[in-house]
């Protein structure tokens, strides 16, 4: 499903490091290490029902509601929910693993993590650097005498530092030949959440843009600038960023690949940016021959152009200079990261308290080096027998969503023969990669936090330019073996389940079949389907942008999927903010078919073997419940959350996943076989007269 939607090529851009440590000395740990393992989630939770709702008229309520209760935010995140109690869980885990190398490595691979993380750890090291660490890219900057620099300045940035200021040029799979690799350069360049954050008249998001101003300003005065100087580069920022955001497509435009697609020539992009030098930039990066790329946001790079041709050199640079210190924030000073915290998380998402710095330095070791800790990861908390049943459960799932394509009633047999090829063209990734990364040439300092973080992100800048011309690699992983999250890849056609959502409450071997269908069956579901909603249905068998219905049968499709869109926009998250049912479009119908085939597939599973004979069952009972209703509780109940209400807002603009409520309530409102689980009457909220169904 890609529970939270994070590109691979941007895991690195939120490195979190310090500096400084001789493997002679202790590990400078902070004051707020745990002192015990987090709770293992549940798979099933009955206290956390709610036998006083009505599951036919509130069913998130009636599967959540005692837990929701019993589970307040913590004070450093902004929800939790069951996806966050077993991030916690695999956190601790992998803190365990980072901790452990970094005092006594018993390889050359522990070193290597282990040093990342005892640096990351090192507090008392970056106090006393300050801004040091990013002097070098602030010297370069300071030292800009001509805009004709400027794309020589990214590609040093780009290479050297944190990526780079203006630009960023990656390899991508080219979307009308999937077996090729190509060059595309996209948008961004923006700091606050998304381009409506600068654009919107609101009175929300005019206050927002005013505390961005104070926080700019902020974060320049502990640059060390004068009060007046960083008040005049806090206004070039916001006046430089809301162009940008002007000339950069929406979020919903984004979803369509077609959108995303504008081969060019060198000289074509040149001619798009006559001020920016793209024939150096590529040049500099041994790319000056390639014959075209993909410009992703025609649109972005004019608006980067009309930036360098109508502002002063000097505001550009306080943008750059606010770009590099934007990008290593949170592993800089205490000062600085907290200055960072307050206005990203606290201002904006409500978070109280940030993380402690363990948690941090853990995520931020699994983002650079997440192929590494995870070899140690998975021997210990993903056996064998785990991925063997896994795969035994996507064949399941795979199974019934043949039969459902075959039965659907919408859908004409000439169409059904290219949806069935697509899904007999899927390949399957669980746990892990069957060949890990190489970092041998990844150079680690135990003294040298951020120079770490530095040789990181131009590990991945190498590793990823590496690709162009070359065969794509399928088996490449896009996340690391301990995340809490799974993926579809519709150019690779793949689906992609980490072992660290192969745990409870979505996967346990202990748990009868009805939850575990219900539970991590949807997660499934979910993820083949998505080879089938707004966007995957835009790609055939091969992963090429390639119409495959029926004339009759796409407008079938879109009308089908406009229900689904309408329906979710009328669902409210916060008071006076809904869901936009574009933007969460391919989510929602994942979700909606993902929920169907999975309980094909238990019902297949319970005509095979009678529930009665399952450990626990009574009756055709378990627990008070039937097959059917413990397999909607499981579903349920891996969504339930709290969320602050600053969060939800942010979300509803840059999720394309709904809430949890609504990924229950929404889906569950469109498969009637729920209110026949439940014996709801038809009219009633969680069975309506009405519904929507794609796949």
């Amino acid at each position: 499903m890609r529970l939270l939607r994070v590109p691979a090529s941007l895991l690195l851009s939120a490195l979190l490091l310090s500096a400084n440590i001789c493997r002679a000395q202790a590990i400078v740990f902070d004051d707020a290490l745990p002192t015990a393992a987090p709770k293992s989630p549940v798979s099933l939770d009955l206290s956390g029902i709610d036998k006083m709702a009505d599951p036919c008229s509130d069913f998130y309520q009636y599967a959540c509601g005692n837990w929701k209760k019993a589970n307040p935010i913590p004070a450093d995140k902004v929800r939790w929910g069951q996806f966050d109690v077993l991030r916690d869980r695999n956190d601790y885990l992998l803190y365990l693993d980072l901790k452990s190398a970094a005092a006594a490595p018993k390889n050359a691979l522990q070193t290597k993590y282990g040093d990342y993380f005892a640096a990351c750890m090192n507090v008392d090291a970056a106090n006393k650097m300050g801004v040091k660490p990013i002097q070098p890219e602030l010297d370069a900057i300071a030292g800009i005498a001509d805009k004709k620099q400027l794309a020589a300045l990214d590609l040093e940035a780009g290479r050297r530092f944190q990526g780079p200021l203006l630009f960023r040029v990656e390899v991508e799979q080219d979307q009308v030949d999937a077996s090729k690799q190509i060059l595309a350069t996209g948008q961004g360049g923006l700091a606050l959440p998304d381009r409506d954050y600068y654009l919107n008249d609101d009175d929300r998001s005019k206050t927002i843009r005013t505390q961005y101003v104070e926080h700019l300003t902020k974060m320049f005065s502990l640059l060390g600038d004068s009060p007046e100087r960083a008040a005049v580069e806090a206004a070039d920022v916001m006046r430089i960023e809301t162009a940008l955001a002007k000339g950069s497509m929406g979020r919903v435009e984004m979803r369509d690949p077609v959108n995303r697609y504008h081969i060019m020539t060198v000289d074509q992009l040149q001619a798009l940016a006559p001020d920016y030098d793209w024939k150096h930039s590529l040049d500099g990066q041994g790319l000056g021959t390639v014959p075209t790329l993909d410009v992703v946001s025609p649109g972005f790079v004019k608006a980067v152009n009309a930036v360098v041709t109508n502002e002063p050199l000097e505001a550009i640079k306080h943008y750059m200079r606010w770009r590099t210190l934007h990008f290593s924030a949170p592993m800089l000073s205490d000062a600085i990261s907290a200055e960072n915290f307050n206005f990203f998380q606290a201002t904006l998402n409500g978070q109280v308290v940030q993380a402690p710095r363990w948690k941090r330095c853990t995520r931020n070791t699994d983002g650079a080096l997440g192929e590494a800790v995870g070899q140690d990861w998975v021997k210990e908390n993903f056996p064998p027998t785990a991925k063997a049943n896994m795969d035994k459960l996507v064949t399941a799932l795979n199974t019934a969503l043949a039969e459902d394509i075959k039965a659907l009633p919408w859908m004409s047999d000439a169409t059904k023969v290219e949806a069935k090829a697509k899904l007999d063209a899927y390949q399957r990734k669980i746990g892990y990669p069957d060949n890990w990364r190489d970092y041998s040439s990844l150079t680690v300092k135990r003294d040298d936090a951020v120079g770490n973080s530095m040789r990181a992100v131009e590990f991945e800048w190498k590793r990823n330019l590496a690709k162009l011309g070359k065969p794509v690699d399928k088996m490449e992983w896009g996340m690391t073996p301990p995340t809490v999250n799974a993926y579809y890849s519709g150019q690779q056609v793949n689906i992609n389940f980490p072992a660290g959502i192969l745990q409870p409450p979505f996967y346990d071997d202990k748990m009868d079949a009805a939850v575990n269908f219900g539970a991590i069956g949807v997660v499934i579901g979910h993820e083949m389907t998505h080879g089938f909603d707004d966007q995957g249905a835009k790609f055939d068998r091969h992963g090429n942008i390639h119409n495959w219905f029926t004339k009759e049968d796409l407008a079938q499709f879109n009308e089908r999927t406009k229900c689904v869109a309408d329906e979710y926009s009328g669902f409210e998250v916060a008071p006076g903010q809904n869901l936009n049912g574009r933007l969460t479009l391919g989510e929602n119908a994942a979700d909606n078919g993902g929920i169907r085939i999975a309980f094909q597939a238990l019902q297949e599973s319970l005509a095979k073997d009678a529930a009665a004979g399952e450990p626990g069952y009574v009756n055709g009972k378990r627990d008070g419940f039937t097959p059917e209703q413990r397999y909607f509780l499981g579903f349920a109940q891996v969504w339930c959350e709290n969320v602050r209400e600053a969060n939800a807002r942010v979300l509803a603009k840059t999720d394309p996943h709904s809430s949890g409520e609504w990924r229950v309530k929404g889906t569950v409102e469109n498969f009637p076989e729920f209110g026949k689980a439940f014996g709801c009457k038809v009219g009633q909220p969680m069975m309506p007269v009405k519904s929507c169904r794609v796949w």
